[in-house]
């Protein structure tokens, strides 16, 4: 089984929130995860991003694949 940490959007149009979720590779970015591993919420002043170090670090691990979207977000907020 092929996992990737993807950002999953939810929230209504024109203002996002977004779940970081370990997901089966192939499934959508919307559809059924594995488990939630963090939170992101642009819209808020300041911006909240949460992430469950250990939990992140685990599928790291164990091979699990970072999303594009995901890799610039960490970066930009100085976390990878």
């Amino acid at each position: 089984m092929a996992v990737a940490l993807k950002l999953y959007r939810q929230g209504k149009k024109g203002s996002p929130s977004y779940r970081i979720v370990a997901v089966e590779k192939h499934y959508k970015a919307d559809g059924k995860y594995i488990e939630e591993v963090g939170f992101y919420d642009p819209m808020a002043n300041p911006v909240v991003l949460n992430i469950k170090k250990d939990r992140f670090d685990y599928w790291s691990k164990v091979g699990a694949q970072i999303s594009e979207g995901l890799r610039k977000l960490l970066k930009n907020n100085k976390l990878v």
